[in-house]
């Protein structure tokens, strides 16, 4: 898989994509990351990529002309994602649908946002990590593509092992314990030490239905739009 990630702050993804799963999946082949530094695509001697919005108000916007560059040196660039305040919330299905495409290229907004004819033009959809403010989209980018990088076949290993993720089947995961035993005074169940299956799966049913209902009651109930606003006006 390809990823691009077109950014004004290429510097920021290097320590994180260097380390754990992500450099496993790069070191395998799994997976392909390209950093595109969108100041190189800048306008004028001083490589302007930003400007006052029409009407008014605070902020600067992203100009679509260096995005347009940018996104053409990426060729193919497959499924465009664009973290904004105003996408819709990335979830583990977003997730999973991504990491079965052969390239996609992330967006990130920054200042206080994007001029619109880039989602109209070049944008695919629009994606949101949360419901809180961040100053750009880098780190959603590295959120988003974490979540997309495991869920590549053979990245983990075992293809099955992400099924019992929290968010997988809809609900939060079960509790997980290994050794001492006993720690401080308290036990492991003992149906996950009983060696019978089919309890240790209906314990690990029930209890991951008791969690979500204890701390996201939203997940039990039917579906319903909704929009995110995760970061500072165009941060993405």
């Amino acid at each position: 898989m390809d990823i691009n990630i077109i950014t004004l702050f290429p510097g920021m993804f290097e320590g994180v994509f260097q380390e754990s799963i992500i450099a496993r999946a790069v070191a395998k082949d799994l997976a392909r990351i390209r950093i595109v530094h969108l100041r190189d695509f800048g306008l004028g001697p001083h490589r302007v990529v930003d400007d006052m919005p029409f009407g008014g108000g605070g902020g600067m916007i992203l100009k679509p002309e260096p995005i347009a560059a940018a996104l053409q040196t990426v060729e193919p660039r497959g499924r465009v994602i664009l973290t904004t305040p105003r996408g819709m919330p990335f979830t583990q299905d977003h997730a999973l649908r991504l990491s079965r495409e052969p390239v996609i290229t992330v967006l990130c907004g920054h200042y206080e946002g994007v001029d619109e004819r880039v989602s109209q033009l070049f944008v695919d959809e629009e994606l949101s990590i949360g419901d809180y403010v961040l100053t750009g989209g880098e780190l959603p980018a590295m959120v988003m593509t974490d979540a997309i990088v495991r869920l590549i076949p053979g990245v983990l290993g075992r293809d099955s092992l992400h099924t019992g993720d929290s968010h997988y089947h809809g609900l939060l995961e079960h509790p997980q314990y290994t050794r001492p035993r006993v720690y401080m005074g308290l036990s492991v169940p003992e149906v996950l030490l009983s060696g019978n299956h089919e309890d240790i799966r209906r314990w690990r049913e029930m209890t991951a239905k008791e969690k979500t209902r204890a701390v996201r009651p939203d997940l039990l109930e039917e579906p319903r739009p909704t929009t995110g606003n995760d970061h500072e006006e165009g941060g993405g």
